[in-house]
């Protein structure tokens, strides 16, 4: 697989003539490679494209997969930035969302981590049925007390053909509350905004100087490439995605194929994007792009479908920008799609 996907970087160097700002190691479970074999494809990087001094360089992992040993092994490898899949400091959380850490790992995990990188980034999730405020709060308090300089937090949501969606329509446990997972992210909102964090896309906060350039770049629409099975990728026009078999896929790039599909975006695919994307953000929205990339006509949509949401303080124009308010945070995904244009 490591060959593989080596190979698959160097048949798709023609594909990106920007510098590469970031290098991220995620989905699966990318912990299980050695030093030696991140290092050979950070070095496979580095050898057929242009990169940037000091890359950001993430590897994701679940506390479960990092073991002192392997923290302190990670440390001494090209990986700056770690991604730990927390979910919550407790144990009937992470029971019911079927995690295979307990909260004492997940502590324990942060606590070694730190002690040998600085830029680290936790996912919590809210919204969990059986998870009250208060324990809500406890669970942003003991990341804050870590000293993180990023957090990602997401509302739960229940899987197809998952225990939990067999659990909740047994009635075992109770469905998604979507007013308290609401609540809750207003209160995440002010605590970590207390506390000097910035929340620079809706599931993200950031210190000032840590915030994600992996997760900046897809939110303001810059391309990307992803390799290995199941990767997606994006280079401004067209959206593209490996095939998940591994055998397959190993066999595919073997023979110097690209074992791959290609969905070509049409203008107004691209402009809805760039409105999802940017009202996620603390950028929003820029007239000005929106007029020199998709056409005139499309900003004086975008003015008239968003004419209600300014009057009822949901959104806002501000140099130019059309930006949602902490008000609106929440529900922004439903403002978005309103202001999509339909043929």
């Amino acid at each position: 697989m490591v060959q593989a996907i080596a190979k698959e970087l160097v048949l798709r160097k023609s594909e990106v003539d920007d510098v590469v700002e970031t290098i991220y190691f995620g989905g699966g479970t990318p912990s299980v490679l050695s030093n030696e074999e991140i290092e050979f494809l950070i070095q496979t990087v580095y050898d057929h494209y242009k990169v940037m001094d000091r890359p950001e360089v993430t590897l994701e992992a679940n506390p479960d997969d990092l073991s002192n040993h392997r923290i302190i092994q990670l440390s001494n490898s090209p990986i700056n930035r770690l991604s730990i899949g927390i979910q919550s400091f407790f144990d009937e959380d992470l029971k019911l969302m079927n995690r295979a850490h307990n909260a004492s790992e997940a502590e324990k995990c942060i606590q070694e981590a730190t002690e040998y990188f600085d830029n680290i980034t936790i996912d919590l999730i809210y919204g969990i049925p059986g998870m009250d405020n208060k324990r809500w709060k406890a669970n942003i308090q003991k990341a804050l007390d870590f000293g993180l300089p990023h957090i990602s937090s997401y509302a739960l949501t229940v899987e197809p053909r998952t225990a939990l969606q067999r659990f909740i329509e047994k009635g075992v446990v109770p469905n998604v509350d979507d007013e308290q997972a609401q609540e809750q992210f207003y209160m995440l909102v002010d605590m970590l905004e207390a506390q000097g964090f910035v929340n620079y896309e809706i599931s993200n906060f950031g210190k000032p100087g840590f915030f994600s350039k992996n997760n900046t770049a897809y939110w303001l629409g810059k391309t990307y490439v992803g390799v290995g099975p199941s990767a997606h990728s994006f280079d401004g026009k067209n959206r593209s995605w490996n095939i998940r078999n591994n055998p397959t896929y190993i066999k595919k790039i073997t023979e110097g194929i690209l074992p791959m599909e290609i969905e070509t975006l049409s203008q107004s695919d691209r402009y809805n994007e760039a409105v999802m994307t940017g009202l996620r953000t603390i950028w929003g929205v820029d007239l000005e792009r929106v007029a020199s990339d998709f056409g005139e006509k499309y900003v004086e949509y975008l003015v008239l479908q968003s004419q209600k949401y300014r009057d009822s303080g949901l959104l806002v124009e501000s140099e130019g920008k059309l930006l949602a308010t902490k008000k609106s945070k929440f529900l922004v995904d439903g403002i978005a799609s309103d202001l999509f244009f339909v043929k």
